[in-house]
């Protein structure tokens, strides 16, 4: 118990004792401040200068190409961005147009544009225009612009020279025996030289030289490179130097019966002009071992070849026979088409070049392919334009709205900032009246409580105007339905009383004749051309149709009847891109294309029982088309601030446009508030504006991909 009794016994808490506190010392005086002698004051940001950029070299200071100058860090860097004529660049092209261009410019080079024009047949100078302008546009100036065909008499002296080292023949078979020599279809079949590849090298020279005075026709005589089929690498494969086309040259004219092919001229093309370093995408990897054996052989400069990653868009079209269905059938315009990812198409759309380089730059360069959502290039060019271009207020689909408590003749003029981020934009004036246009979708017939915009006995806030304006009455065409009109009062609180500020402001343009308000446009608002249905067949399943081409714009004759490249299934499917990515049954000629067994021979499928995938592409193709990839807003209006943001255009002044340049329409953007990007376009006259939606405010989730 005794102890019990202590356990319950507490003591009380003993008080605890505060140590009496040092008394506050004096802080001794601040040391007087030195004065400030010539001191810069701090740089101003150019106007439209994007808030925090990154850096735009970054993809060349670290990474892919920073190691590949370290490999090879010559004292003069010499690039080229060698482009088949043959059809419009794409987004794909941007990349290895800014790699190429880019890289020489960091190291202080110089980046040559080279047409390789080897193939008549599918060659026309609008796309020699369109490529020189595109590359301008990017901002990017060539040390000189070149083409393969004028080394077309040293590339036939190399020819006979590889000859005379019994290291090139003539070949006079088939396509299909050429096939069977590589392994067969599949290429895992037994490999072996063709009985031509062992004639005496006087009877390969004779026989190429009758080639060039036009002895044979097409496919019956080629000049092959003798290699080794012993190389596990398709591309060591006796790959085809020369052949037989029927076709004038817009260049030589009908001087030349042969052509010489893309893996004889391009390595030799290199080391005429002294490349340094030759970038291209991994599609050429296997190519480099080509490159370097004919360079040697030759005994010729051989430049360093490396490769990058390929830029693909995922739910894009860039095949060049489906746009050009697109067009024959009416579903886009022309190669221009803003809906369209080629480059002439996004120019027009109205995207900047920066924002494109930006895009390129922010992805970085590796070996690895950037398969890259649409979203996120839209996402690229929407933070780009933020910075850059100034804010107007637009009203795509207007409603009148009459505030009857204002006098008719009543106008204020209301000065609002171009840019509330950036000062130098400066500053516009616009009317405000008695008649105000708002959008159709800022206005309810019936009031709902989540609802804080326009509605009868509601207010909402006017963007810039001191005071809301509430509805009180509306109007409605009796055959549509559609409200014609809406009346409203001026809510100006009387003096000393205090005003409830309203929930939601909305964009409003004001009638003011005087001030030729508003401005009329038509406005084109682009959705995915196509539907999500099937995209992934109709945008990768053509590789055996089309002509083949990487980034660069590489296009593989299809009458030449080699195999030079990786076995198909092994190649990834990217519409044209992907040199080699096609059969040796391509050799059908340049006209015509592998055909798809007949309807019904398809295992377990009849008819109408073929999926998808099973079909041919073009029969789904029509399918995808978004019949709502293009809305048309006829009657939508704009402030007046439209006239000064044409007139002080290019928004940004950057890369390829210039105030003095060959700046369009396209270069005067805007940000519609509330609403969305948007770029003139060049269907506009005096008399009628056509402004296209370049992107949305924010990505729109129901009409992703």
């Amino acid at each position: 118990m005794a102890d019990d009794a202590e356990k319950d016994t507490k003591l009380p808490l003993r008080p605890k004792e505060k140590a009496p506190r040092p008394p506050k010392q004096a802080k001794p005086p601040k040391p007087l401040k030195e004065p400030r002698v010539n001191v810069p004051p701090k740089e101003k940001k150019p106007a439209g200068e994007p808030a925090a950029a990154a850096d735009p070299d970054s993809m060349f200071k670290e990474g892919f190409l920073s190691d590949v100058f370290r490999e090879k860090p010559s004292e003069r860097i010499v690039t080229r961005f060698p482009p088949e004529p043959n059809g419009y660049l794409h987004i794909g092209h941007s990349k290895a147009i800014a790699i190429n261009f880019g890289f020489a410019r960091y190291h202080g080079g110089d980046c040559y544009l080279r047409f390789d024009d080897t193939n008549p047949e599918a060659e026309e100078e609008k796309y020699f225009t369109a490529i020189k302008e595109v590359v301008e546009w990017l901002g990017f100036k060539p040390h000189d612009t070149t083409y393969s065909s004028d080394n077309f008499d040293k590339l036939y002296e190399l020819a006979e020279a590889l000859i005379l080292k019994n290291k090139a023949y003539v070949c006079h078979c088939s396509a299909a025996e050429i096939n069977l020599q590589r392994g067969g279809p599949d290429r895992r079949g037994p490999r072996y030289g063709c009985p031509h590849r062992t004639r005496p090298t006087e009877e390969s020279l004779d026989e190429f030289r009758a080639m060039r005075d036009g002895k044979y026709k097409p496919k019956e005589a080629l000049l092959r490179m003798k290699q080794s089929y012993e190389d596990g690498n398709p591309q060591m494969w006796d790959l085809t130097a020369y052949r037989v086309l029927e076709q004038p040259h817009h260049r030589t004219g009908s001087k030349w019966k042969i052509y010489p092919t893309y893996d004889f001229t391009h390595c030799l093309c290199d080391s005429f002009e002294s490349i340094s370093h030759s970038l291209c995408t991994t599609e050429f990897i296997n190519s480099r071992a080509s490159y370097d054996w004919l360079c040697d052989t030759l005994e010729v400069y051989r430049p360093m070849q490396r490769e990058f990653g390929r830029l693909s868009l995922e739910g894009t079209l860039l095949s060049k026979r489906k746009i050009a269905r697109l067009i024959s059938e009416g579903h886009v315009r022309g190669w221009d088409d803003p809906r369209l990812f080629t480059l002439v198409g996004l120019r027009r759309r109205g995207v900047p070049p920066g924002a494109i380089l930006s895009f390129v730059n922010e992805l970085g360069v590796s070996t690895a392919t950037s398969k890259i959502q649409s979203a996120r290039f839209e996402n690229s060019v929407r933070r780009y334009l933020e910075q850059t271009v100034p804010r107007l207020m637009l009203v795509l689909d207007p409603i009148p709205v009459v505030i009857e408590n204002l006098p008719e003749d009543h106008l204020e003029e209301i000065e609002l900032p171009f840019s509330p981020k950036n000062p130098e934009f400066g500053q516009h004036v616009v009317p405000f009246t008695r008649t105000i246009y708002i959008d159709r979708s800022d206005f309810k017939e019936v009031d709902s409580k989540d609802y804080f915009r326009l509605a009868p006995g509601k207010p909402v806030g006017l963007f810039k105007i001191p005071f809301p304006i509430r509805a009180t009455t509306f109007t409605k065409d009796a055959t549509t339905g559609e409200v014609t009109e809406v009346r409203a009062v001026y809510e100006k609180p009387e003096e000393g009383v205090a005003m409830k500020k309203p929930k939601a402001y909305i964009q409003w343009v004001a009638e003011s004749a005087k001030h030729g308000s508003p401005v009329k446009a038509e406005v084109r608002v682009f959705n995915s051309l196509l539907l999500p249905k099937n995209v992934k067949e109709i945008t990768s399943t053509d590789v055996l149709l089309d002509s083949v081409k990487d980034e660069e714009g590489k296009t593989e004759d299809a009458g030449d009847p080699r195999a030079d490249a990786p076995v198909p299934d092994t190649v990834e499917p990217h519409e044209e891109d992907g040199k080699g990515s096609f059969s040796a049954d391509a050799a059908a000629g340049p006209t015509e294309s592998v055909k798809a067994p007949p309807e019904g021979e398809k295992k377990g499928k009849g008819k109408k029982g073929k999926s998808a995938k099973e079909k041919e592409p073009l029969e789904v193709f029509v399918d995808v088309v978004n019949p709502r990839s293009e809305e048309i807003y006829p009657n939508a209006v704009i402030e007046t601030g439209l006239e000064e943001v044409r007139r002080r255009a290019p928004w940004p002044e950057r890369e390829g446009e210039t105030k003095g340049g060959s700046a369009g329409p396209e270069t005067a953007r805007f940000q519609g508030m509330r609403v969305a990007y948007f770029a003139l376009d060049s269907d506009s006259t005096e008399g009628k504006l056509v402004l296209n939606r370049i992107v949305s405010l924010k990505e729109d989730a129901g009409k992703a991909l």
